[in-house]
């Protein structure tokens, strides 16, 4: 089965370059320049990841992850932020409003699948009212 992602980046290098990784390494790859539409095409694809950037336009990443998490039919799916928010404590304050993972831009093409997959591993499974691990979404 070919796993859905969704990437919320407004940078178009940064989306072709993700895009492109993500697809010769077999995913389906949607996205998104923004947070609201992020937010609404998470809601009609239910991806099995979302990678998303922190520096967004109308609404941060921070922002982005906590209403995505708020949605109960996709509350459950990995966010992992992949930004170049690289100082002390942006880590952490990405992880607090929801996100499942972190990487730093720029992005190494030599592991960024690798990490992406590491924390699509890590589902925090199960949770009463959310999906088990043979859902599609």
């Amino acid at each position: 089965m070919i796993k859905k992602l969704l990437i919320i980046e407004d940078n178009p290098e940064n989306m072709y370059l993700m895009r492109y990784m993500l697809t010769i390494s077999g995913y389906e790859v949607h996205s998104a320049e923004n947070g609201p539409l992020g937010i609404q095409m998470a809601r009609e694809i239910c991806p099995c990841a979302i990678l998303l950037d922190i520096q967004l336009p109308e609404m941060d990443g921070y922002e982005v992850t906590r209403a995505l998490k708020n949605i109960q039919e996709i509350s459950h799916v990995p966010i992992i932020a992949v930004t170049s928010y690289a100082m002390v404590g942006d880590k952490e304050k990405a992880l607090a409003s929801g996100a499942s993972g972190y990487i730093e831009k720029p992005i190494n093409p030599d592991t960024f699948v690798e990490e992406m997959e590491y924390y699509i591993s890590k589902k925090r499974y199960p949770v009463e009212g959310e999906p088990d691990e043979s859902s599609d979404c």
